[in-house]
């Protein structure tokens, strides 16, 4: 789909408007591309960096051809088809998980395996839990973002209605895939929504019209909990088990049950990808290297578990640094906080929004490592360019 959205943009290549500054944004899209470039003698294989540079190309494609048309791009338009888009399709692949897997819904509605609802949902679909729940996440504050957007331009009761019911529909998929980082995203994302709302309009009025909403909301999580009891465990007891282990998860009893996705085993990760990160400096071992050269240290330093199921870096910057040394997290924080400053900028709720759920989600993972990651972040980041470019040619223009 990328390609062929490629060359329909090459075929009217002359519709396509650079400037300088479509020309910088479109570099600061393309930073992770280009570090891989320049990096690129560092990696011992020819044909693995070439792959590693495959999976970034839409990071290059995405803004010279979506900046490149920024006068053509309808944000709020595109926003409203992604929110309906996405709920719907996932709306689909629950009936199907229902229809194809009834034992498995069976069992978690009797609260058995709670823990694995949402990666065996995750699984049905072919995508990781975390990586859907960051989409999802995006997505559900989207929802809300234009359920209060409907109130405050008095829109007609029926969308009112519907905006309503694809917002709580969208946040019980959150509550499905139960994954704890987007659901602290969601509620930073509501609130970053709402200081907006209040900066720009009465509060009396914006607090009567969402305290309804809360209440919805309340009810949704309240009902899911109940059927969900393991939640409160997930939460509390589950995420910060066995801290006194940090590289020692072997000396536990069956830790693929008890620390698999606990923080214990995140932090141990990156004990050893730091450690790694250190011995490789200043240019890092690689592109295509990292996951061999970090599984090889799990071997070295005696820790069984993390070789076994060979876990990467689970943390965007220290992923970079491994593989790319100095440079590494510099560009990540480069590329997110770009994201950021556009959204300040604009002040607008959606894109600040985004820059949390993006730069939380690679504290404790690697999406600018998976494909969906890279074109999710660097469609939206371009999005995002276009729409700033909008505004500031609109001041330019009335000036």
């Amino acid at each position: 789909m990328i390609i062929l959205f490629a060359v329909f943009n090459l075929v009217f290549y002359k519709k396509l408007y650079y400037t300088k500054t479509v020309l910088i944004l479109t570099a600061c899209i393309a930073s992770p591309v280009i570090l891989e470039l320049l990096l690129f003698w560092n990696n011992d294989s020819f044909a693995k960096g070439l792959k590693a540079i495959e999976k970034s190309t839409s990071l290059m494609i995405f803004p010279l051809f979506i900046i490149g048309n920024f006068q053509r791009v309808n944000f709020l338009k595109l926003l409203q088809i992604y929110m309906l888009g996405t709920t719907l399709v996932l709306l689909f692949f629950f009936i199907r998980f229902n229809v194809l897997f009834p034992e498995l819904m069976h069992k978690y509605l009797n609260g058995i395996h709670l823990w694995e609802m949402g990666y065996q949902f995750g699984i049905s679909i072919g995508i990781h839990a975390p990586a859907l729940n960051m989409h999802l996440a995006f997505v559900t504050i989207t929802a809300f973002y234009f359920v209060i957007k409907g109130f405050k331009e008095h829109e007609e009761l029926k969308f009112k209605i519907l905006r309503t019911l694809i917002f709580l529909l969208s946040f019980f998929f959150v509550l499905f895939v139960n994954t704890r980082m987007a659901l602290v995203n969601v509620f930073i994302g509501f609130l970053i929504v709402l200081f907006y709302a209040v900066n720009h309009y009465n509060f009396k009025k914006i607090a009567l019209k969402v305290l309804p909403l809360f209440a919805l909301l309340a009810v949704v999580l309240f009902l899911f909990v109940q059927k969900d009891p393991y939640m409160k465990e997930k939460y509390s007891s589950v995420s910060f088990a066995y801290m006194d282990k940090v590289g020692k998860l072997d000396e536990i009893d069956h830790p693929e049950v008890k620390v698999f996705n606990s923080l214990v085993t995140r932090v141990s990760i990156w004990k050893s990808a730091w450690e790694l990160s250190l011995k490789n400096l200043p240019f890092g071992v690689g592109a295509s290297d990292g996951k061999s050269e970090l599984n090889k240290y799990y071997k070295e330093t005696n820790q069984q578990f993390l070789a076994k199921y060979e876990f990467p870096t689970h943390n965007q910057f220290l992923d970079f640094l491994l593989k790319f040394g100095i440079l590494g997290p510099l560009v990540v924080i480069f590329y997110i906080s770009v994201i950021g400053y556009l959204g300040y900028n604009l002040k607008n709720a959606v894109i600040l929004s985004f820059f949390v759920i993006f730069f939380t989600s690679n504290l404790i993972d690697d999406f600018l490592l998976r494909f969906d990651g890279i074109a999710f972040s660097g469609f939206w980041f371009s999005i995002f360019a276009s729409y700033w470019m909008q505004q500031k040619s609109a001041l330019v223009n009335g000036g």
